[in-house]
């Protein structure tokens, strides 16, 4: 049987590609799956630990068995990151565009709610005593976007009140002192939106499949790669 992997951020430098076609027998597990790829690559030996592995845009446990045209994503630890009648897939984005912050609040934005929160994630020109020159971000789309809606939802439900949350995000090559994140809360009171907010970003920072590759003076880049997604699957 085939399947499609999809490796990102450090496991692709690993992997050497970021897309391969596999020739699998019928019933491979992932566990099986990770062996054979850990001795066409042995740099992936050194990973395991930190890398999650989806399928179907699913994390999945080792015994999990892949089938004909399954889709498997490598993941490493990611970077550590009208208003009143718009569901929150319409107020959920990933885009290559500049974020509009305006039509971002837009979208939270009625005369129900008298607090709003705008949160931006703005690109920095240092790390670790380094001098940045630009961020690159990448994702596993599909798998990222279904996240955010999750976590847009899960919140605006565990408020109990009319909370409405946006995140958008940005891929691509970014400077410093560009928003590479916006995340905009409208709801009854300023204390729920602010704790939305907060929530939010510690969620998104955690759960979503998004990475971001440091270009630094001087030419050499390294991944950020800080929240594993591996826990989860554990089991």
């Amino acid at each position: 049987m085939k399947v499609r992997l999809l490796a990102f951020a450090s496991a692709s430098d690993a992997v050497g590609a970021s897309e391969l076609e596999l020739e699998l027998d019928p019933g491979f597990t992932v566990a099986q799956l990770k062996a054979r790829l850990e001795r066409e690559h042995p740099t992936l030996a050194g990973l395991w630990g930190r890398i999650a592995v989806a399928v179907d845009g699913e994390l999945a446990a080792d015994a999990d068995q892949l089938e004909e045209g399954s889709e498997v994503a490598l993941l490493p630890p990611v970077s550590g990151g009208s208003g009143a009648d718009r569901p929150v897939g319409a107020r959920v984005a990933i885009t290559e565009e500049p974020l509009d912050v305006a039509a971002v609040t837009a979208t939270v934005a009625g005369a129900d709610c008298g607090a709003e929160v705008l949160f931006l994630g703005v690109v920095r020109d240092h790390h670790g005593g380094r001098r940045v020159e630009r961020l690159t971000y990448t994702a596993y789309r599909p798998m990222a976007l279904e996240r955010m809606r999750r976590i847009a939802a899960e919140l605006e439900q565990e408020s109990g009140g009319p909370t409405r949350v946006a995140i958008v995000h940005r891929l691509g090559t970014l400077e410093p002192g560009v928003p590479s994140v916006a995340i905009a809360v409208a709801s009854p009171h300023r204390q729920e939106a602010y704790e939305a907010s907060r929530r939010a970003l510690e969620r998104l920072k955690a759960e979503v499949p998004i990475w971001k590759r440091e270009h630094y003076a001087g030419g050499d880049a390294s991944w950020r790669e800080e929240e594993s997604l591996a826990s989860e699957c554990a089991g």
